[in-house]
């Protein structure tokens, strides 16, 4: 695991060498075993790197033989040694037995199409000399970032945006639609990022930056090259899908323990994590070191439930308890994580893997499950929405509208029976929306600020929806799952767990998302996921004879922390200091009427904001890092 830098000038401009160092400089928690640089007229790369596989080997960049083709690379490639030998059939020469070299002779083998052979988590930039040409990709699910800023005469690209950052001619002016998006998806989605001139390469997507005939600019030219199919077999036994399940995931989690430093896994105590420890713990000769983190309020902690697996299959396992004072981590996030990000579990993540990083260099996460097999408790509760619009039909539609409407609008937002109402006339996308993100654009509208509002402009199709309408799929369980591998999966579990566990220098790999996993489960079809109102059918009866029977029927409790205690407890008066300091209010972004009320709300019990307080409280440390202090970033 790494951190790449780059920039390609028109003209053949010389990249200057104290950027590139710069920029570099900025990753050192990415790479903390040491960096390398490559410089050649139009071109400049740097690389930060975190040693994993060929330790001695490997440095990048790196080069093909004859030096005409270069790459600086972040991630794993976990079917590099078959990837080598049939290159090495083709006649090409290796001289490290590193993933990075495999990726170079591919690319010469194949060209574009060598992200065809690739299994694995990546992100990378290739220069060709010989056509003039940059080359990047990113990983078919978006494990691994990659962030670029480009005009006419230059491309910059990064790991992170601090990096991009570090060129003080690159404009830090806000994308307003951006802020938006954050405060009601708690995320930055696609390509967009917090500043108008950054962008994000989407995952699955490469880009070819070439020089224009006359060589006096640059032409950026963005491709697609994988996209989940869902193409449901209904020939197979839920017997037989369970046995292929069961090879296919031996052999994913096998390559991912592909090593040359201590390995270990993060524990949660949900079935995902269970799963891949229990697999690991089956195919290593020695105890797993497993990690897990809990809290003192025992509605959120589930260190029982992660001590019995660790019982069962014998791990060495460690504990840590977070208290209150973990806030005093949000400032760091704020500048760490780039953008503004409201998801609180960043918290436990930093601290489980702080806690891995003191054992291990890489550990294996549980993540993906809930979107392969359906597990998120919002699939259940749309899918009752959407049975009961179907159950109501016979009620007149004009009726129905008005419960919706007009009823359930006057309804106080925390009174029972309000979002059902609400959810009576909505499409399956509508219904979707509303469940899965607790802030609706109404909700959002009236916290901006006037001036913010009338800049906004809401003529175009949202992207969410148009992903939601436009998969082939047959059921709209399917489509939901969708929309989460190309938004939620990619913006906001994966950037947390990427980020969170590099902030610690600590490769974290995520076996669930392989993409042969990912494909192989798409083809189930959504009976097997989903039934009798409850996700992970399938999946359950595979972790039957591998985990606890108590772990199989709770219900799903998520890696979130106790805001809503805490928040009305010893972070009360903290809330306010932040959100309703002069420094806060003069930015103009919020009405502060809007702040006392949500605020006033949450204190008074009546209603959980702890969402938005903490999404709130992100976004002011995050302007008190990169618009106040632009140059701490």
């Amino acid at each position: 695991m790494c951190g790449i830098v780059g920039a390609y000038y028109a003209g053949r401009r010389s990249a200057d060498p104290d950027l590139i160092r710069r920029m570099n400089a900025t990753l050192v928690h990415r790479g903390p075993d040491g960096d390398g640089f490559y410089f050649e007229p139009g071109i400049g790369f740097g690389h930060r790197r975190l040693s994993i596989i060929d330790l001695s080997g490997g440095r990048q960049p790196m080069s093909n033989e004859d030096k005409t083709v270069w790459i600086t690379f972040n991630g794993e490639i976990y079917n590099f040694k078959e990837i080598a030998r049939h290159l090495k059939s083709a006649g090409h020469r290796f001289e490290t037995v590193s993933d990075t070299e495999a990726i170079i002779h591919a690319y010469e083998e194949y060209g574009e199409r060598c992200l065809d052979h690739l299994r694995g988590m990546f992100a990378f930039a290739i220069w060709d000399s010989p056509r003039q040409r940059l080359f990047l990709a990113r990983d078919r699910v978006g494990i691994k970032p990659l962030y670029y800023y480009h005009d006419q005469s230059r491309f910059i690209f990064a790991s992170e945006l601090k990096a991009i950052l570090a060129d003080p001619t690159i404009s830090r002016e806000i994308d307003l639609t951006a802020l938006r998006d954050y405060l009601i998806y708690g995320y930055i989605p696609f390509e967009k990022t917090i500043f108008k001139r950054v962008r994000k390469l989407l995952p699955g997507h490469y880009a070819r930056i070439d020089a224009s005939p006359a060589g006096d600019s640059l032409r950026l030219d963005l491709q697609q090259y994988w996209d989940l199919k869902f193409r449901p077999d209904p020939s197979l036994s839920a017997n037989e899908w369970i046995e292929e399940w069961r090879r296919l995931l031996r052999e994913t989690v096998e390559l991912h323990l592909m090593s040359d430093v201590p390995l270990g896994a993060f524990l949660s105590g949900g079935l995902d994590s269970s799963c891949v420890v229990a697999m690991t713990a089956q195919l290593s000769n020695s105890p797993v070191k497993t990690f897990c983190i809990g809290f003192d309020e025992e509605d959120f902690s589930e260190l029982p439930y992660a001590r019995q697996v660790a019982e069962r299959y014998g791990t060495e396992h460690h504990e840590l308890l977070i208290r209150p004072d973990a806030i005093d981590l949000l400032p760091v996030l704020a500048k760490e994580f780039d953008e503004p990000f409201g998801d609180s579990s960043a918290i436990p993540t930093y601290f489980v893997s702080k806690l891995a990083r003191s054992h291990v260099t890489v550990s294996l996460s549980g993540d993906g499950g809930d979107e392969l097999f359906a597990g998120y408790k919002r699939y259940a509760d749309t899918m009752a929405a959407l049975q009961l619009q179907r159950k109501i039909t016979y009620i007149p539609a004009a009726l129905r509208r008005f419960l919706s409407g007009s009823l359930a609008t006057n309804m106080p937002p925390y009174m029972r029976g309000q979002g059902t109402l609400r959810r009576l006339s909505m499409s399956a996308y509508e219904t979707y929306m509303d469940v899965a993100y607790c802030h609706p654009p109404d909700f959002i509208t009236s916290f901006l600020h006037p001036d913010i509002v009338s800049s906004l402009s809401n003529g175009s199709r949202n992207p969410f929806e148009t992903l939601f309408g436009g998969v082939d799929a047959s059921d709209d369980l399917t489509r939901m799952q969708y929309l989460d591998t190309k938004s939620y999966l990619p913006e906001d579990i994966l950037t947390k767990v990427d980020r969170a566990s590099m902030l610690n220098s600590l490769e974290a790999r995520v076996p669930l998302l392989d993409h042969k996993v990912l494909e192989f489960v798409a083809k189930m079809p959504s009976i097997l996921k989903f039934r009798n109102g409850q996700g992970k059918h399938i999946f359950r009866q595979f972790l039957g004879e591998m985990l606890p029977a108590n772990l199989l029927a709770r219900p799903k409790m998520g890696f979130g922390i106790p805001l809503i205690h805490w928040f009305r407890g010893r972070l009360e008066s903290y809330t306010r200091e932040v959100l309703l300091s002069p420094t806060s209010l003069q930015r103009n972004f919020f009405n502060s009427g809007s702040l006392e009320k949500v605020l006033a709300e949450h204190r008074s019990g009546i209603v959980d904001r702890s969402h938005t307080i903490w999404q709130l409280l992100v976004f002011e440390h995050w302007c008190r890092q990169y618009l106040d202090s632009p140059s701490t970033s």
